[in-house]
C-alpha cells in the first residue's frame, strides 16, 4: 500500500513520480484480488455541489468493498446550500468523518477545507482538476500497454479540467501529451509550465490547434464534452468551433495502428465523438469507467492506511 496515510489529494501534483506508479501498481493488484484491505467502521462523506454519477458511485461502491460506510452530503441536504462558510463546514465534519471528496467548482474551495480539516480531502473534481479521473485513465492506459513511459496521449477538444490533470498525470509517469484545441480554448499556461517541469526532459507537451498534426502516432486518443457543468449556455456556440476535433473513424486512422480510444463520460455521441469510435474495437472507456472504482479504492485504503 503506498504511504499516503493522511494524505490529501487535491491535484495529481501531490503526488511524486513513485507515489502515483506505486498507487496504480496497488490499484491493479485490488483489480485482480490480490488485496482485501478493509477499513470497518471508517466513514467517507462525499460533499458535492455538482450532479455526478461515476465520481458517486464509484467512491461509494469502493468504500463498501473496504468495508466502511458512506455519507452523501451533496449541497441540497446540508448548510452548504445556506451559505455556511467552508471552514466551519470543514471543522465540524472533521469530528465525524475519516475522509471526505468533494466536487465542486472552485479549487479555493476544497483548498480552504482542506486548511481546515484534519482527515484526508480528496478532490473529486473542480473546474481546475479532476486527479481521480485521471488515476483510472493511466490505470486503463497500463492495461492496454503495459508500460507508461514513452506512450503518447493526445487530448482534442476544451483544455478543461481533464486536460489540466492529464497533462500533470502524463508527466509524473514519463507520458508525452499532445493537447488539440480550438483557439482561445487551451489548457492554463501555468499548468502547461507546470507539467514540462515535471517531466524533467523525459517527454514532450505539444499544444496545438491542428488535430491531425496532434493524433500522429499517438497510442491514446482522448477526448471529453466540449460544453462542461456550468458552460451548457454556451453549447450551441461551441460545437461548429469544435466540430474539426471531433474523435471519428478518419481521425482514429491517423493515430498509431494499436491506438485505444478514451473518454471520460459521459458522452455526446455525434459532438466530441462518434457512435462508431466509442462502440469501436479501439474503445476503452467501459474499462475505464470500471477503473474509477479500483483507481479510488486504492487512494481510499492509502490515505486512511
Amino acid at each position: 500500500m503506498p504511504p499516503l496515510s493522511g494524505r490529501d489529494l487535491l491535484s495529481l501534483s501531490d503526488l511524486t513520480a513513485t507515489e502515483l506508479s506505486d498507487l496504480l501498481t496497488f490499484a491493479a493488484e485490488l483489480k485482480a484480488g490480490k488485496h482485501n484491505p478493509q477499513f470497518p467502521h471508517k466513514v467517507l462523506g462525499l460533499l458535492f455541489r455538482k450532479a455526478s454519477t461515476r465520481t458517486r458511485v464509484s467512491f461509494s461502491v469502493a468504500m463498501y468493498q473496504l468495508g466502511g460506510q458512506v455519507l452523501d452530503l451533496h449541497s441540497g441536504v446540508t448548510q452548504v446550500s445556506r451559505g455556511e462558510p467552508t471552514s466551519d463546514t470543514a471543522r465540524v465534519l472533521d469530528r465525524y468523518l475519516d475522509v471526505v471528496a468533494i466536487r465542486t467548482f472552485d479549487q479555493a474551495e476544497i483548498q480552504e477545507f482542506a486548511d481546515y480539516a484534519s482527515i484526508p480531502v480528496i478532490n473529486a473534481l473542480t473546474d481546475l482538476e479532476h486527479p481521480c479521473q485521471i488515476l483510472a485513465d493511466l490505470l486503463t492506459i497500463q492495461e492496454a500497454f503495459k508500460s507508461l513511459e514513452g506512450l503518447t496521449l493526445t487530448y482534442l477538444g476544451d483544455g478543461n479540467n481533464v486536460a489540466h490533470s492529464l497533462l500533470i498525470g502524463c508527466a509524473l509517469v514519463g507520458m508525452n501529451v499532445h493537447i488539440a484545441c480550438p483557439e482561445g480554448y487551451a489548457p492554463s499556461p501555468a499548468i502547461v509550465e507546470q507539467a514540462q517541469r515535471l517531466m524533467q526532459g523525459q517527454g514532450k507537451v505539444m499544444i496545438t490547434t491542428d488535430p491531425e498534426l496532434a493524433v500522429k502516432e499517438a497510442q491514446v486518443l482522448y477526448t471529453d464534452v466540449w460544453a462542461s457543468m456550468g458552460q451548457e449556455s454556451e453549447a450551441d456556440q461551441r460545437l461548429p468551433v469544435f466540430q474539426p476535433y471531433q474523435v471519428n473513424d478518419a481521425l482514429l486512422a491517423q493515430a498509431s495502428a494499436d491506438a485505444i480510444v478514451l473518454h471520460c463520460l459521459p458522452a455526446h455521441r455525434g459532438e466530441e465523438i462518434t457512435h462508431d469510435v466509442i462502440e469501436g474495437t479501439a474503445s476503452r472507456v467501459w474499462d475505464q469507467a470500471e477503473n474509477r472504482m479500483h483507481a479510488q479504492k486504492a487512494l481510499l485504503a492509502s490515505v486512511l492506511g
